[in-house]
């Protein structure tokens, strides 16, 4: 039994950093630095990102994101995500703890990489009236989407299995702002409302698309190649993720709350168990947030 639950935790840590006991260097890097950073101890960013509700939060944007087909052929034609999909789990979560947790000068130079990728992420897509249509991942439009989609799926998400958020959840908006402008987002919104609206508009838009590429893209997300310890657990997560979406982006994707039978099955309740196993197998404090810690208080700053 101990060598099963030492396994599954290597198994998790895995997932997430790549390595079953090591931290990574980029996280202990995080002490470093001479400034406190965008974000400190206290923030609405620290409370919604120091949460294990974010793991169904990443869910929910991967499924979202991928209704805008420039999105999606950005992540389809240049990303290795069928074939490492941890390692782009991994960047993914570097880039938004590094933002989240590290000092300003570590947060731009992160988005600078991330933006230096991006320079090589474009290409030609089919829209929805036939035309062939560019894009970029720089394009701050589609930022634009990217972002309102990552700021709608955590608040959210938040709501439902998160705790509470100092300043409330339009703090936590006006806060990742900053991420988003880091990235080339022009005038993200600062409010709940504004995220809603800028969703609604892309709705009205009707630039958001269901198609063939889109529904493989839904089952690779519906299906990772996890190890198979953490499969069931992903499942429920999976299904909660899916519960939490507004209806008509359900819809688009082709997707459904877990039923069986005609009876609707229950979500919140097991997604907040698998969440406390996780967190159990984590830690409580994420090594992120201890970095950023030690660096705070090198600085003298509480």
């Amino acid at each position: 039994m101990v060598s099963f639950i030492r396994k599954w935790r290597g198994e998790l840590r895995t997932t997430f950093t790549g390595h079953p006991q090591a931290i990574p260097d980029w996280v202990l890097a995080l002490a470093e630095g001479n400034d406190p950073g965008y974000h400190r101890p206290g923030s609405a960013v620290w409370a919604v990102h120091g949460s294990m509700a974010t793991i169904i939060s990443g869910i929910r944007v991967l499924l979202t994101q991928s209704l805008h087909p420039g999105a999606l052929a950005g992540v389809y034609d240049h990303s290795a995500f069928r074939e490492d999909p941890l390692g782009r789990l991994a960047g993914t979560i570097r880039w938004i703890f590094t933002v989240s947790y590290g000092s300003e000068a570590a947060a731009r130079e992160a988005t600078a990489q991330v933006r230096k990728v991006h320079r090589f992420v474009h290409g030609t897509y089919t829209d929805n009236q036939g035309k062939e249509r560019s894009y970029s991942a720089l394009d701050p439009e589609l930022l634009g989407w990217v972002h309102a989609t990552y700021a709608d799926s955590f608040v959210s998400v938040h709501r439902i299995w998160g705790g509470s958020i100092p300043g409330g959840a339009d703090a936590y908006v006006r806060e990742w702002a900053q991420a988003g402008r880091l990235m080339g987002v022009i005038n993200p919104p600062e409010t709940v409302t504004g995220v809603a609206e800028e969703m609604d508009r892309w709705y009205a838009s009707g630039e958001l698309r269901s198609d063939a590429r889109l529904r493989e893209t839904v089952e690779f997300i519906r299906n990772p190649p996890l190890a198979p310890s953490l499969q069931a657990g992903y499942r429920i997560l999976f299904n909660a993720a899916v519960a939490s979406l507004d209806p008509r982006y359900r819809e688009l994707l082709g997707l459904r709350t877990p039923h069986l039978g005609p009876v609707p099955l229950p979500t919140v309740l097991p997604a907040r168990v698998v969440l406390a196993v996780v967190r159990l197998g984590l830690g409580r404090q994420s090594s992120s947030e201890k970095a950023a810690r030690a660096r705070l208080l090198r600085l003298g700053v509480t």
